[in-house]
């Protein structure tokens, strides 16, 4: 049976905080698993976290904040007083100090870059300027660089004056560069160490291949697929060398991504979402979607409310009209993954309807004709009516034709509108589709009452 440190461990850490014990406290961290970490940080109230976070060194400290959701380490970061905030936001690393410091309130950043050496700030003001999909939102600049005329021995002495604090680098590479700054190539660390110490850098050192600061994300991607290095030199536009992209934080930056734009797609707006937000704003951002959602759906009820008589007549159309609905809507959203894959992939572009459109209306053509035939022949054999069956088949292949054109080039149409494709595709498709399913299938009864009753 597990203990009740083991389900509840914020008690205990609640307990060496308050107490102020700081060996029990770090003995106890360090027994956990970083999830359960997290867990146990996240359950305390505010003064319970500050008490932790000020208890431990600010390294220490710097290192659980990174290990929290990005809304929540700003949340607690922001509730602290600015220099213990600043002492543990200077132990982090750069990339990481400023995604922290961009997501907070401009007068809460400001208050903890005046608390930290203005190198550090003016460096993290400088990252923090960059979008945070982009090469330079995304760099880091603990690395190493040298000018082309040092020699071997001078990196390796270098590097053993840094021993103290290397972890704080990336140590995979060393970088090259000009004079003046410009980067010239790129050599291994590992290799040095078989490397005659009176060499010079420009002798051993391979052509680097880079990418500029606006690089956006997608680009990246393509860049880590082709390319198995371990980090991404960055430049500015006159090839100054920046820092370095890790292959990692491409990783995360893309699985952050997709998480947020299924969120979005589920009507969780505003920011990822976790139960230790407060219960208004998680309600809140719900409620932006909802809200909207239930107008829709009345939109889509009001149909079946014009047809009532027809469907009191033929009430085994009751039994179709949520079959309709799903399959629509599913074939649509296929539709509109695609597009949403090949818009974040920049394979299409979004005045490309016309063609996008074509291409979903052979797809929709074929699988409506094969999903109606199967529906209306189940209509048939349940009820040995053909024209039920032909009523319900025929809805199905006309609103399939309808799903896949709206799912395929409403993302487009967003995306040109300068509205978020990921949020507005999904309430846009389920309405139009709704509307249409319950309105060809009803009006073809309508149409065909004296044959199905």
């Amino acid at each position: 049976m597990a203990t009740e440190t083991e389900t509840r461990p914020w008690e205990r850490l609640r307990e060496f905080a308050n107490g102020e014990d700081t060996v029990g406290l770090k003995e106890f961290l360090s027994s956990l698993e970083p999830t359960e970490a997290v867990r146990a940080i996240l359950r305390l109230d505010t003064d319970s976290q500050e008490k932790v976070l000020t208890t431990l060194s600010p390294a220490e400290a710097a290192d659980l904040i990174e290990d929290l959701p990005d809304e929540q380490a700003v949340e607690i970061i922001e509730n602290l007083e600015p220099a213990d905030a600043a002492s543990i936001v200077t132990e982090m690393q750069s990339d990481e100090q400023a995604d922290l410091l961009a997501d907070m309130e401009s007068d809460d950043a400001e208050a903890i870059l005046r608390e930290m050496p203005v190198e550090d700030a003016t460096e993290v003001r400088q990252l923090a300027s960059y979008d945070d999909n982009v090469a330079g939102g995304l760099m880091m600049t603990e690395f190493f660089k040298y000018e082309e005329n040092a020699t071997a021995g001078d990196v390796l002495d270098d590097l053993n004056a840094r021993a103290d604090n290397i972890d704080d680098y990336f140590t995979h590479y060393a970088y090259v560069i000009s004079s003046w700054g410009k980067l010239v190539g790129v050599l291994e660390v590992r290799d040095l160490a078989l490397t005659p110490r009176r060499t010079p850098l420009a002798e051993i050192m391979a052509p680097a291949i880079f990418v500029k600061a606006e690089t956006g994300l997608d680009e990246l991607k393509g860049f880590i697929d082709r390319n198995f290095y371990a980090a991404i030199p960055v430049v500015n536009r006159r090839g100054s060398l920046l820092g370095v992209v890790r292959r990692t934080a491409v990783q995360e930056a893309l699985a952050e991504r997709a998480d947020r734009e299924m969120l979005r797609m589920q009507g969780i707006v505003g920011g990822d979402e976790i139960r230790t937000l407060p219960t208004l704003t998680r309600s809140r951002r719900r409620l932006s979607w909802l809200s909207v959602n239930i107008v829709l759906n009345i939109a889509a009820a009001s149909v079946i409310a014009l047809y009532i008589d027809t469907l009191e007549a033929v009430i085994a159309l009751a039994v179709f009209l949520p079959i309709i609905s799903d399959m629509s809507g599913c074939t649509g959203n296929q539709a509109v993954a695609v597009s949403m894959r090949e818009l974040s992939l920049g394979i299409v572009k979004p005045f490309e309807v016309l063609r996008v459109w074509l291409k979903e209306i052979s797809v929709g053509l074929i699988n409506g004709v094969a999903l109606g035939a199967v529906l209306g022949g189940v209509a048939w054999a349940w009820k040995g009516n053909p024209y039920l069956g032909l009523v319900v088949g025929g809805a199905l292949a006309l609103n399939t034709l309808i799903a896949v054109s709206i799912g395929g080039v409403v993302p487009l149409m967003l995306k040109r509108a300068g509205v978020d494709p990921a949020l507005a595709s999904g309430p846009i498709l389920t309405t139009v589709t709704d509307i249409f399913g319950f309105f060809l299938v009803l009006s073809f009864a309508a149409l065909m009452l004296p044959k199905l009753t």
